[in-house]
């Protein structure tokens, strides 16, 4: 029987797909219950990922976005995923033009396959929480395409990142 995990809880930005990895796997190696804390600080440019904690098929992020933040039509080839807003809200695309607002204590499911973006509506800055389930944990939970069905990183120049500015607001 496994017993908690009474570890401080990190409040660490991941900065690119090495380190969202690598936080999984820290994460991982724990095997056994870990509480975590919806705190991050808020962009005033930008986005923040930050690992709150994760298994071999299963991970939850805190996402903070600055408002107007967005990015780019994709698709998750190994995940099915969801979002659930805490503050803000975004307004969500498809690939057909379909657009749909989500607001605080709302959220949206998205199928392993299902390509859409987001813009974190002006106003206040964007805060989710990111549940994903991998399908397949022997290869990358975090694979992902563009339309074009290219591989497309989640922090590059072609997703819409630009360099991150926090302010000095925390969301806890």
């Amino acid at each position: 029987m496994s017993t908690f995990d009474i570890s401080p809880q990190s409040t660490t930005i991941v900065r690119n797909t090495k380190e969202w990895l690598d936080a999984i796997s820290q994460f991982e190696k724990r095997a056994k219950p870990s509480f975590f804390h919806a705190r991050a600080q808020l962009p005033d440019q930008g986005r923040t990922n930050i690992v709150l904690g994760a298994t071999p098929a299963l991970s939850v992020v805190l996402k903070t976005y600055a408002s107007g933040g967005e990015n780019e039509l994709h698709a998750h080839t190994n995940e099915d995923h969801m979002f659930y807003i805490l503050q803000g809200s975004a307004t969500f695309h498809g690939p057909n033009g379909e657009t749909r607002i989500v607001s605080k204590n709302q959220g949206i499911l998205l199928p392993r396959g299902s390509f859409y973006s987001f813009c974190a509506d002006e106003g206040e800055p964007l805060v989710m929480l990111r549940v994903g389930a991998t399908v397949d944990p022997s290869t990358d939970p975090l694979a992902r395409v563009g339309i074009d069905h290219l591989p497309l990183d989640g922090f590059s120049e072609a997703n819409k990142e630009v360099p991150l500015v926090l302010s000095e607001q925390w969301f806890s």
